[in-house]
């Protein structure tokens, strides 16, 4: 894309306004640091639009806020005292269980991820959210816990114009057949490599 410009005008009937606002799907999958982390950003842009932001995080503990959390949540505040950007919910959909499956039985989690997922169904059917955020989603995916099928189809069939954007490692290949973007982060280096452990205000 040279400056912005596409490689290529598809014959669609759309206009350049009409193709340009088309709803995506986007995927930041990969090895390397910084899927959510991304995702979370464009969330910040999206406030700053006006969009109406859906954070659902589907691995993290329930019991761990993350610095994002904060910043979303009082910019979903301040749009309720001054109606400057738009509204922000932020929800847990898991049962307290972390990337390493510690807490919790595997039948529980795959009951809190499929409630999730329902959940989610629920509000693009009702179109609730402009963006919405599935953190680590491809996990319940890769597990089993969730059809990759349904999520492809309904992602690909949401109405209105709702942008949503999943993260997480191993996304699944209907997933990646339905987006309109795939990211892949590649890990080139990781403080983790030289025995150095995360730290607050670059992990969380």
């Amino acid at each position: 894309m040279p400056q912005g410009q596409p490689v290529a005008v598809p014959e669609d009937g759309l206009t350049t306004r009409q193709r340009r606002n088309r709803p995506l799907l986007m995927v930041h999958t990969g090895d390397g640091k910084g899927k959510s982390t991304a995702a979370f950003g464009l969330a910040l842009r999206g406030w700053n639009a006006g969009f109406r932001i859906g954070v659902f995080q589907f691995v993290k503990s329930a019991k761990w806020r993350i610095g994002e959390q904060t910043v979303l949540e009082r910019l979903g505040v301040l749009h309720e005292e001054t109606g400057e950007g738009g509204p922000v919910e932020w929800h847990k959909m898991g049962s307290g269980w972390s990337w390493r499956r510690k807490e919790g039985t595997e039948a529980d989690h795959a009951a809190a991820a499929a409630e999730g997922w329902a959940e989610i169904k629920r509000r693009l059917a009702a179109q609730t959210h402009d963006l919405y955020v599935l953190d680590e989603f491809t996990y319940p995916i890769h597990w089993g816990w969730v059809d990759a099928e349904d999520v492809a189809t309904t992602l690909a069939q949401r109405p209105g114009r709702q942008h949503v954007v999943v993260t997480g490692r191993r996304a699944h290949p209907a997933l990646l057949d339905a987006a309109d973007l795939v990211t892949e982060m590649t890990k080139v280096k990781h403080p983790m490599d030289a025995g150095q452990k995360g730290q607050r205000g670059i992990e969380w």
